[in-house]
């Protein structure tokens, strides 16, 4: 895929690229089926690459309204369960693909055309920053449970049928602030009720479709008859950042018995909280290029199961 081609990867109809954009859900068509980097064998091949603590699989066999301390396993090998996708019972994630140059490069590609059909001439014009790749592989008739994530999202779907239903997230009836918190910061799993079913947009896809999720707004997804492969397309603009780092600090102030308010509340109040917080994180960074330094610091962050989807953790 060449971006000097001009030709749209990401299309919409009814102009809501410009019109919905990034506040409300819409449906997408795109042209990333049949993608080399998107087949099962290079999947398979990526999963043997990438560090274990950016793989997580789990059983699809799984609630919507899904225990996190209970969730079933696959005793697979993460590159098993790409290769048996169709009879492993399993749902993954493959995250941060970004890593892996071609893998950036699609997903660049991808984003400078969405911007290009918004009137913008770069991925930093049109505010698209820390831009992330995340890969999910899913057996036939599995649950992805009721969650909410910390990012804009293009979700395209390559192969197979899939149903996405994503809610408000202005609507407090269904996830409360300190919901959202210990969502982002200990485990994604929301509580989900039935109740919560009218309230819900649902958007059905085949390869080709996809959808846009708005930052924080909550969904869960479920496969049909055939294994899925799907991929998120993601960034965080600055103001995403700015929310993100706070509801990070609160969580860790809140494990010190010191529960703070949401961010937007206390405005100034969040200002010295955000510089305290990214001082202390530009200072570590540097360790987080190692794997087992980077379980110790999502540990003591997070607390003891923020390293839950490995194994030996």
């Amino acid at each position: 895929m060449n971006a000097s081609a001009h030709v749209p990867v990401i299309t919409a109809a009814n102009d809501a690229l410009r019109r919905d954009f990034p506040l409300k859900p819409f449906a997408i068509r795109h042209r990333l089926v049949g993608h080399p980097l998107l087949t099962l064998p290079r999947i398979a091949q990526l999963a043997a690459e990438l560090p274990r603590d950016l793989i997580e699989y789990n059983s699809g066999k799984v609630a919507i309204s899904q225990n996190p301390d209970a969730i079933p396993t696959v005793d697979l090998d993460p590159v098993e369960v790409v290769k048996r996708i169709e009879t492993a019972g399993a749902w993954m994630v493959l995250k941060r693909v970004e890593n892996a140059p071609e893998y950036r490069r699609l997903i660049e590609d991808t984003l400078l055309s969405v911007a290009r059909a918004r009137g913008f001439d770069s991925l930093s014009d049109a505010g698209f920053e820390q831009i992330e790749g995340f890969l999910f592989v899913s057996s036939p008739n599995s649950t992805t449970p009721f969650h909410l994530d910390s990012e804009d999202n293009f979700f395209v779907q390559i192969h197979g049928e899939k149903f996405f239903t994503i809610y408000d997230n202005t609507d407090r009836r269904l996830v409360s602030d300190d919901e959202i918190e210990r969502s982002m910061t200990k485990h994604r799993n929301l509580r989900y009720d039935e109740s919560f079913a009218p309230r819900g947009v649902e958007f059905h896809m085949f390869g080709g479709d996809g959808c846009f999720v708005p930052y924080q707004w909550p969904h869960w997804v479920r496969t049909a008859g055939s294994h899925s492969i799907s991929m998120a397309i993601t960034w965080k603009t600055r103001e995403v950042r700015r929310a993100n780092d706070l509801h990070f600090l609160n969580s860790m102030l809140r494990g010190l018995g010191w529960p703070q308010k949401p961010p937007g509340v206390q405005p100034a109040f969040d200002g010295v909280k955000l510089a305290f917080y990214r001082a202390g994180t530009t200072a570590v960074r540097p360790l987080r290029t190692s794997m087992t330094m980077r379980r110790i610091l999502r540990r003591i962050a997070l607390g003891k199961q923020a390293n839950y989807y490995l194994k030996d953790a």
